[in-house]
């Protein structure tokens, strides 16, 4: 398939859902579920950081009863970022050709992934964006909404990413896309790690798609937002954006 450009992209091959999970035993059964039944075809990979309420042993069990179902097991909680970055070599290691990020919370809809499937043939990499004509949030306070879009908008004009919804995490890599942006050396976390990975996407080159979501504030558990993980973003994004220009301004200097 081309897209707009005329570029043209190879097939897709079996997708991978990555599900981090911490403290989510209420909500994992229905989560995979409801990918299985949206996308059959696609495989699960449940990243668990040795939950204390026992989602590791409910995820096994979802394992041994579904060979398309995986479970990672990880030795402590250690952040969203560490959690994708493991699943995404496990997912490359087995040789999956599309990587997908999605919460296990409900707030990424399983229901929505065919539609970040379907572009992602004319794309290196699709965004489930909230920020975008047709995409919205459900449940939000005014805060959560003004945190989250004026994230977004900081790390754009800062970082010059021509991307509404930076900070999202429902994503769909091709493998390609994966193994060219320099995952080794990605230390970043929460917030932080969506927006790292969406600059580097754009630097490559990657041609990056946002398809619109309904994401819907979790009903069961509790939020993983802290303030570090604000300040973290914050802090990182002013730090990348401030280090590029000064790069640039050095590279003038010296021609």
């Amino acid at each position: 398939m081309k897209d707009g450009g005329g570029r043209q992209f190879g097939p897709l091959g079996t997708a991978l859902v990555i599900i981090p999970t911490y403290n989510e035993a209420e909500n994992i059964k229905s989560i995979v579920a409801r990918v299985r039944a949206s996308v059959p075809e696609a495989h699960v990979l449940v990243a668990d950081d040795n939950s204390p309420d026992g989602t590791g042993k409910l995820a096994d069990e979802l394992a041994a009863a579904d060979d398309q179902v995986r479970v990672l097991h990880r030795q402590g909680k250690e952040g969203l970022g560490a959690a994708y970055l493991a699943g995404f070599r496990w997912g490359l290691e087995h040789g999956y050709g599309v990587l997908v990020e999605m919460d296990a919370d409900g707030s990424h809809q399983p229901e929505e992934l065919p539609r970040l499937l379907t572009a992602l043939k004319g794309a290196d990499l699709v965004l489930g964006s909230r920020w975008v004509p047709g995409g919205r949030v459900v449940n939000w306070p005014r805060s959560r909404e003004f945190l989250s879009r004026g994230g977004s908008t900081y790390s754009r004009l800062l970082l010059d990413v021509p991307i509404r919804d930076v900070t999202g995490g429902f994503r769909a890599f091709r493998r390609e896309t994966l193994e060219g942006l320099g995952l080794a050396d990605v230390s970043s976390q929460g917030y932080c790690f969506q927006v790292d990975l969406a600059r580097r996407a754009v630097k490559a080159g990657c041609h990056v798609v946002e398809v619109p979501i309904t994401f819907v504030e979790r009903e069961l558990g509790d939020s993983k937002m802290s303030r570090d993980i604000v300040v973290e973003a914050l802090w990182r994004v002013t730090a990348w954006g401030v280090g590029e220009r000064v790069g640039r301004v050095i590279g003038r200097k010296r021609r």
